[in-house]
């Protein structure tokens, strides 16, 4: 028990922050579909354009730096485009840097552990806490050869960071990749040209509150018409007064579209973002706000009627539900979904087996949901697990962090409190505690639900271990029964218990004398 790390203390965990919400521009002419290309393309490129004076500037970056990039953009666009522009700039290059951090810590790591296991005899079997060495010597010379190529990409990586440099393919490195491999991503290079011209487009626009229907530049009002403000060198293509272009689509919002039309009426700001999905070849409109975030309960609050403990799996979640002493009550649940196909089919799925979760917990009358917080940063490391390649690929498959972050978006809309708890051993203990007893004829339990129960059961501050079985002399009936006493205002209760037949032994059933009794032998010897 001395080499256990610390657990952390269970939390009820924030609300989103934001709401976004899409539909489908249909019904685009052709003239219309030309001018938001032509207005995308324009934009895209004064946000490349943008984003590399960004980076330029390094960590030298300054307000007057900020203030002349804009000016520059606002002369070619507009001041609220420039605005838009710059803002989306400082994020890109924001996200890069915590990126970069990340890549350095994985670097580490894996340094860290092949340095050990180079350290380690070959053919070391490891343990548990710490990996063995290397099986034979051509694997330990192609790690040292590894070795020297990490310490220089770390080398490298941290003089970047020192720098202030960063590296950013707008579009994405993948796609980006794929154009040397066309042939292995089903594209030819006409396709791949439209979808990298798509993706590095910009119509994207930040609301204001106190404008009219909360934003200037992409407005659209209550009853869905979507008009933009076209930039000074495309101003020639409006078909509205004061240089605006309005769409001949309209859009209406079904998911919280109530919402969306009392901002728009109250001139609240709502950004607006206008993308193209070549693959459908649909243009979609992406309303987004922001809110407040919702205000939590005590966790002595939420786990006042008990709790539903979750065990986050690679295809699926177990789920059990507990009372508020910590007992298991009904039968465990299962939510399983499938993370394959495209990324769109892989949300799909987990939204799903989140929608099914909280309507279920909702049926058990229970205000809180406790799952794992889980992050696998530290274990995706290519050299954390050596030759175990599923069990890598499992890892790197759990969507942890879209699971945690639909979970309590979605829970927030339910009145369902979202509870964290620390991940440390609640498989292990789950199992080594929970799993036989709740084992039957008719049935049978998982390593996965007696999870759940230690997750549960470390929610609400409760030890994973069972209650300690009492002494032989309590079990018999030495000192009476202690498991069923008589209610105080029972009939008969001070009354001797009723005679039972057969021996006085527990251990020897009632028709003992039957069934010792000598049988005729069925052998033919006998």
């Amino acid at each position: 028990m001395a080499d256990l790390r610390p657990i952390d203390v269970p939390f009820v965990a924030l609300g989103p922050t934001g709401v976004a919400i899409r539909d489908r521009l249909g019904h685009l002419t052709t003239e219309d579909e030309q001018v938001l290309r032509l207005l995308g393309a324009h934009l895209g490129s004064l946000a490349a354009r943008d984003l590399a004076a960004r980076c330029r500037d390094g960590l030298g970056h300054s307000t007057d730096t900020w203030a002349a990039r804009k000016r520059e953009l606002t002369a070619a666009s507009s001041s609220r485009w420039g605005g838009a522009i710059t803002k989306a700039t400082h994020d890109q290059w924001a996200l890069s840097r915590r990126c970069q951090l990340a890549h350095i810590q994985s670097l580490q790591a894996g340094i860290k552990t092949i340095r050990h296991r180079l350290s380690q005899p070959i053919g070391q079997k490891g343990t548990k806490r710490a990996p063995g060495g290397y099986r034979s010597k051509k694997e330990w010379f192609q790690k040292t050869r590894r070795l020297h190529v990490l310490e220089e990409r770390l080398e490298r990586e941290r003089a970047d960071r020192e720098a202030g440099v960063v590296h950013v393919v707008r579009g994405g490195k993948r796609l980006a990749r794929n154009r040397h491999h066309l042939g292995a991503a089903q594209l030819t290079e006409s396709e791949w040209r439209e979808r990298w011209e798509a993706e590095r487009w910009f119509l994207a626009a930040d609301g204001e509150s106190g404008k009219r229907y909360g934003n200037e530049t992409i407005r659209v009002t209550p009853d869905g018409e979507v008009s933009i403000k076209l930039p000074a060198p495309l101003a020639e293509l409006a078909n509205a007064q004061h240089g605006r272009y309005v769409l001949a689509a309209k859009v209406s919002f079904p998911h919280r579209g109530e919402e969306w039309a009392d901002r728009v009426e109250a001139n609240r700001a709502v950004a607006y973002r206008i993308h193209l999905d070549v693959e459908r070849g649909r243009w979609y409109l992406t309303a987004s706000w922001q809110i407040p975030p919702t205000r939590t309960i005590p966790i002595d609050a939420a786990l006042a009627e008990g709790v539903v403990g979750v065990d986050t799996n690679a295809d699926h979640l177990a789920a059990w539900r507990l009372d508020a002493h910590g007992n298991p009550v009904g039968r465990p649940r299962h939510f399983s979904y499938q993370l394959s196909g495209s990324a769109e089919h892989r949300d799909a799925q987990v939204r799903h087996a989140l929608s099914r979760l909280l309507t279920w917990a909702k049926s058990c009358q229970v205000a809180a949901v406790a799952i794992e917080d889980l992050d696998f940063a530290a274990d995706k490391t290519r050299e954390r697990h050596g030759r175990k390649k599923r069990f890598k690929q499992l890892i790197s498959g759990m969507p942890t962090g879209k699971l945690r972050a639909r979970l309590t978006s979605m829970a927030d809309r339910t009145g369902i409190s979202i509870i964290a708890v620390d991940p440390a051993y609640t498989s292990k203990w789950g199992a080594q505690h929970w799993q036989k007893p709740l084992t039957g004829k008719n049935r049978k339990a998982t390593r996965h639900d007696a999870a759940s129960i230690a997750i549960g059961r470390r929610a609400q501050g409760r030890p994973i271990r069972r209650r300690t079985t009492p002494p032989p002399a309590h079990q018999s009936d030495e000192q009476g029964h202690r498991t069923v006493q008589a209610r105080p205002d029972a009939l008969g209760r001070e009354g001797p218990r009723p005679r039972t037949p057969g021996p006085r032994t527990r251990s020897v059933p009632p028709d003992a004398a039957s069934t010792r009794a000598t049988r005729t032998p069925k052998t033919v010897r006998d």
